[in-house]
């Protein structure tokens, strides 16, 4: 079902804002034509995190076609008249099948109409946003992808626990543990030892079911049990919250206090600096902490 909070925009909103987008851009915002279908990011939760192309999108699109993890402040910034039509996929329930919602936006371009596809996080992250475009380009439907934050980072941001941080780590690790239809099980399918000799963070999307799984074969490839560890529910959002812990003990403390989905997992000492950086980032409520 499609979120149940709307928001309202005061009158002559988006007249305003048309104009001020196009007064930030140095001039007038990238036209979105009719027959053609914009992969927009709509970024980790509230919409400050919004691109000004992402708001560019809203403000012409005659159709949005939304996923789950869009905010609904942000889909109050599309002009009244748009459609707005709901394609969530959440794990665990009833949801459209990805090749229904390609064929939706198909459809949808050849109609004539201007289609924004907006997604949470960045739409080539994790997002199937190339299985559409790839989609768009077989049936020569005009498209343009607009990048947004993803939560993989910007989400560790809004709690205090930078992605990477001199002296700590070179690189970070972005996986997921939801497979797509016909996907393999990427728990199964991942070389997680190897992950796990990189001695770099990793940050997980989708991922709290099989958190237990992931845990036990990053230590068997030789990762610490004692690694810092923490779980990001509904990241920048007002609703976020933050649970601490270990690698070896995470699963079990998620077990003792859920968390809302979506939640992100992050594993390495960059999320001890939380300590330190996290009393400026006070969005977050702590609900459980581990040394």
């Amino acid at each position: 079902m499609p979120p149940e909070h709307t928001y309202v925009a005061e009158p002559g909103f988006h007249s305003r804002s048309q104009e001020a987008v196009a007064h930030l851009l140095g001039g007038a915002c990238p036209v979105l034509e009719p027959g053609h279908v914009w992969l927009a990011g709509a970024g980790p939760g509230e919409r400050g995190h919004l691109t000004l192309h992402a708001l560019c999108g809203l403000i012409q699109a005659d159709v949005i076609v939304y996923d789950a993890l869009v905010d609904p402040g942000v889909l109050a910034l599309a002009r009244p008249e748009a459609e707005q039509e709901f394609a969530g996929k959440r794990g665990g329930r009833p949801s459209p099948h990805q090749r229904d919602i390609s064929a939706r936006l198909v459809a949808l371009a050849r109609s004539g109409r201007r289609v924004l596809r907006l997604k949470g996080g960045d739409p080539y992250v994790f997002g199937r946003g190339a299985e559409e475009a790839l989609i768009l380009a077989e049936n020569n439907v005009p498209f343009r992808v607009i990048p947004g934050l993803t939560a993989g980072l910007a989400g560790l941001a809004s709690i205090g626990i930078p992605a990477t941080m001199r002296g700590v780590n070179q690189a970070i690790v972005l996986a997921t543990g939801h497979a797509a239809e016909g996907e393999a099980d990427p728990v199964a399918s991942l070389d997680w030892g190897a992950l796990a000799r990189l001695g770099q963070p990793i940050v997980l999307y989708m991922s709290v079911r099989i958190l237990d799984d992931v845990a036990r074969r990053l230590i068997a490839g030789g990762m610490r049990p004692d690694m810092p560890a923490a779980a990001i529910s509904r990241a920048s959002s007002p609703e976020q919250s933050i649970l601490v812990a270990t690698l070896d003990t995470l699963g079990a403390r998620l077990a003792e206090t859920p968390l809302p989905t979506p939640a992100l997992i992050v594993i390495g000492e960059i999320v001890r600096l939380r300590d330190t950086l996290g009393g400026l980032a006070r969005d977050a409520t702590l609900l459980l902490s581990t040394s």
